[in-house]
Order: C-alpha cells, then structure tokens, then sequence
C-alpha cells in the first residue's frame, strides 16, 4: 500500500475553535474565520480506476478533508446514478440523450430533442413537481429525511443542477444552433429560455421553503481560453435569467454560489452583478495573479484547483509550490477564500497524496 505518513503536525489538533457552519459564515462575509475550507472531491470513476484500498488509506490519512471518512468493509464503490453509466444512453427529463464511456462520468448530450425548432410548439418541459433535470423528485421525502445539516455544525446547501441555463439550452438544441439562434435573434429562442427559468425558479423556491441557507448555481460557462459565448450575448441571453433566479435565494438571506469552469474573465464582473456572493473558477486557467488583482478581496473566492497541469504532471514540490501560491495570493486573515480539487483518473496515487497533503498544511496557514 502507498505511505502516507505525513511529516507535519496533526491539522486535528490546529482546527478545534468553532464548527464547520461558522467558519464557512465568517470566511464568506471576510469576519476572520479560524482557517481556509478545503473540499476534496473523489468523482465515482476513480473508484474503478484506482487499487482497492488505495484511496480510502489516503482518505484515513487525512481526516481535515474528510472528518467523517468511515472505512468501508469491502471494496470502496460509488452507487452510479443512471447518467453516469457507461454504454446505457439515458434520456433526461428534458428529452436530452447522454451518453457517457466510464462509468462515474456525468454523460454528454448527443441526442437534441429540439435541433430542429419543428417540433417547439408540442414540447413540454418537465414538471418542477416531479423532476429535476437528471431524474425525479419527491420533495417530501427530500423534507423528511435529508434537512439535518445544522444539527451537525453545517450550512443548509442546495441549489441547481450543474449546467441549469445556458448548458441546458445547448443540450436542448445543440450548441452550434444555440449560437445561431443568439446571433440570429431567434423569436422562439426567448420562449425556451423563459421555459427552462421557470423551471429552474420553482426547484429554486423549493430549496428555499425547505430551509436553504446556501444556493448553488452551477454551469460551465469558459473554454480553455475564453468563454463559450460572447459577453454581449450572455448579458443579453443569460445574464437576465440568471439574476431573476438569483435574486430570490438573496432575498431569503442564502449565500449565492456560482460555478464555472474555464476561462470565464471576460464574463465574471456580470456574473458577480447577478448578486454572487461566492465565485468557484478555476486558478491556472484564469490566472492565479489576474484573480487576485480583480477578484480577491471583493468577493469570496472558491479557487478550483488546477487539474489539467501540475496536479496530474508535476511532482510533489510543483503541487505544494501551487497549494502554497494559490493561499499566498488569495487568501487573508480576513477571510474570503476556500478551495475545491476534483479528482478524476488519470493523477498519479503520489500526486494525490502530495496534493491532500499541501491542501491540509495551508488550511491553517492564516491561523
């Protein structure tokens, strides 16, 4: 089995001062929190990419990351949803296709169900009641049995699923048409988009009279350089949509949370007039310095560790050297900073190790 001894003191005994929900609150609203949240999140294909045993013994060893980490009696394996199954296209409430070839990856749409406009005037979106965009909902089963997160010290979090807007539309019609349509002007493209805001603001109001306190708007907006649609077009198209399902998580007093990945820097000063309070993108691909000279101090930054470069290519110094800059750079007493790694296969088990590692000694840094 891979070492992972670490070689500094325990985190356990540095981050005992207040729970997991005030510290989050302080970090968010710059009020000194007692350290730097770091998220480390391990997609379902890993499970069948990595030995067994291999990424529970690094979980074990790393209880700042994961506090709650049980080792499981048997093989470590994640409970696939219908989406993510490899070689069984699944059509979503929408109509969409996905497909997906590893199993634990969210599928691709390959399949449009309006990429023609023919058949607009007999489609009918799905019902907010009983579905959200992936599969169904029973919303008071989803009240009796998953509202528990402030009697263990969290944040009541929920939100949309990732890709709600403009990712919808573009699975609804393809991504090219979408483009054409925006560009064209589109009459019945208004009509779409009013269709999959109500949906989306009912799911929205939904959370909220169940007690939400953070809201999530997740979608991939960027490219490797720049965004996947011009800024004029965003605020023409999908910037409306977004503040009026922003606005009402704000006036329920949530803390309103938006993720993108890719280069989103020609996009984020709207994004951040939508009313966000906490902006998830990602550090090299935007560029560690520029979001500190635009963005750090202003709004709460929760920094996307790199995936593409040095956490899957360096080595263990490279990824410490990142870790290290990214906190430097970023972060504060004050607050204003918390951190997320999504691991996929392909990142060598030292890699990982190194990069647990880093992420736990710099939470503290600040304190």
């Amino acid at each position: 089995m891979l070492n992972v001894d670490l070689n500094w003191p325990s985190s356990q005994n540095r981050v005992t001062m207040i729970n997991e929900h005030e510290n989050l609150l302080r970090v968010v609203h710059f009020d000194k929190p007692d350290y730097i949240p770091m998220d480390f999140h391990i997609n379902a294909a890993c499970w069948h990419h990595y030995p067994q045993g291999a990424l529970e013994e690094l979980m074990a060893a790393h209880p700042l990351l994961f506090p709650e980490f049980e080792k499981s009696s048997g093989p470590a394996k994640s409970q696939l949803n219908p989406w993510e199954r490899a070689g069984q296209p699944y059509t979503d409430s929408w109509g969409c296709v996905l497909e997906t070839r590893d199993d634990g990856i969210i599928g691709t749409a390959t399949k449009h169900p309006l990429e023609s406009w023919d058949g607009f005037e007999n489609y009918t979106p799905p019902d907010p009641e009983k579905f959200l965009r992936l599969g169904a909902v029973d919303w008071d089963q989803l009240a009796k049995t998953s509202r528990k997160p402030r009697a263990v010290g969290r944040l009541e979090n929920d939100g949309l699923q990732h890709g709600h807007t403009f990712q919808m539309l573009a699975d609804i019609r393809g991504y090219k048409n979408l483009l054409f349509d925006m560009a064209d002007e589109e009459p019945r493209l208004y009509k779409l988009i009013k269709m999959v805001e109500s949906f989306n603001l009912a799911i929205v109001h939904r959370y909220i009279e169940l007690g939400a306190e953070w809201m999530s708007y997740p979608e991939d907006l960027g490219m490797q350089i720049g965004p996947m649609l011009s800024p004029e077009h965003f605020r023409k198209y999908i910037k409306p949509s977004y503040q009026r399902l922003m606005s009402p998580a704000s006036r329920a007093g949530c803390i309103v949370h938006m993720h993108s990945d890719g280069d989103i820097r020609t996009l984020v000063e709207d994004i951040i007039e939508c009313g966000v309070d906490v902006v998830n993108l990602q550090d090299l691909v935007n560029g560690i310095d520029w979001i500190k000279e635009h963005l750090a101090g202003r709004v709460c930054i929760d920094l996307d560790i790199d995936r593409q470069r040095i956490t899957r290519f360096g080595t263990a110094a490279q990824i410490d050297e990142l870790i290290q800059e990214d906190v430097e750079k970023l972060g504060s007493k004050e607050g204003g900073l918390m951190m997320i790694y999504g691991l996929y296969p392909g990142v060598p088990l030292e890699n990982v190790k190194a990069l647990m590692d880093a992420m736990e000694r710099y939470s503290t840094y600040y304190s």
